[in-house]
């Protein structure tokens, strides 16, 4: 039989990795409420918005801040605590610390100091967009939030690209149609799954290939995102037209004895253009082009988006 926790007294002097709500409030655990109800502290990474849980659930325990720009002092401070007989939960946001943010730097520091951290399971958003995306749900592999820019960002999606597992990411709303077209100029054509606003009112998953998941959001959105993606199978990774950092690019199987003249002349992208103006999409136009010129989709969709964003 499972322990009853309202048979504690209080919590031993323990780091208690909590995890909460990513939008419905009514999903925490008994178990969490019982340990942020009987802790001596708890460390949030925005005191603001953990207080509006713990208001909603009548808990009154003290908050302090613990984030990435105070995780290095506030960190130490927390563990003496520990240390000196106080028990201590660590909450994120939104769903379960240590994923995707600054509590595995808690966590770790822990550990080295001989600590045991307790986990009060609960939701986690990479698990709940998943289950529902209609993709494979084993194996998978979770990469987080990818490098904003750069070099980082581009070997990212290079290093990612022949997983044959499932992929998921989380992403911001900003960076969403970025980091779509780079998903499809360094990964090629797949199914994806984007998770919007999890468990709140205006929840939303589409699913779909990554082309018109680029269509589908080019308005602004709002709200947390996570995506899903089909891994590597075979062909899904070599149909990829990368582009290099000279901005030509890479020869792939459609185009591996074509002279490059080809892809430089200037008539393929004036086709494009008109077939856009006569009102075509993207994907359209793209594939039109592609079939008939015989070049990478991947390059000619990109272009058309280009056309289209100028």
């Amino acid at each position: 039989m499972p322990s009853n926790p309202g048979h504690e007294k209080d919590k031993e002097a323990k780091l208690y990795i909590v995890s909460t709500p990513i939008g419905n409030l009514a999903d925490i655990t008994l178990r969490a409420l019982d340990t942020l109800r009987k802790v001596d502290l708890i460390a949030a990474e925005d005191t603001r918005h953990t207080r509006k849980l713990l208001s909603y659930y009548d808990i009154h325990v003290r908050l302090v801040s613990y984030h990435e720009h105070n995780a290095r002092l506030r960190g130490g401070e927390l563990l003496d605590k520990i240390a000196s007989g106080q028990s201590v939960a660590l909450v994120t946001d939104a769903g379960t610390p240590g994923v995707s943010d600054p509590g595995q730097f808690l966590i770790e520091a822990a550990l080295q100091r001989g600590m045991e951290p307790v986990a009060i399971p609960g939701p986690t958003a990479l698990i709940s967009a998943l289950v529902v995306s209609g993709l494979s749900t084993q194996p998978f592999v979770f990469l987080g939030f990818p490098p904003a820019k750069g070099a980082e960002r581009r070997r990212f999606f290079e290093k990612n690209s022949r997983l044959a597992m499932t992929l998921i990411l989380y992403e911001s709303p900003r960076r969403l149609a970025k980091t779509l077209k780079d998903m499809l100029l360094s990964w090629g054509e797949r199914r994806v799954a984007v998770a919007r606003e999890l468990t709140k009112v205006h929840e939303q998953i589409f699913r779909g290939s990554i082309s018109d998941a680029i269509e589908h959001f080019m308005a602004d959105i709002r709200g947390e995102l996570t995506l899903v993606v089909e891994g590597a199978g075979p062909g899904l990774d070599m149909d990829s037209s990368l582009l290099l950092d000279t901005g030509s690019p890479a020869p792939g199987p459609e185009g591996l004895n074509r002279e490059s003249s080809d892809i430089e002349s200037p008539t393929w992208r004036g086709e494009l253009q008109a077939l856009l103006r006569q009102g075509f999409s993207s994907k359209q136009a793209a594939s039109d082009i592609a079939t008939r010129f015989k070049l990478p989709r991947r390059m000619v969709y990109q272009a058309a988006l280009e056309m289209k964003k100028g």
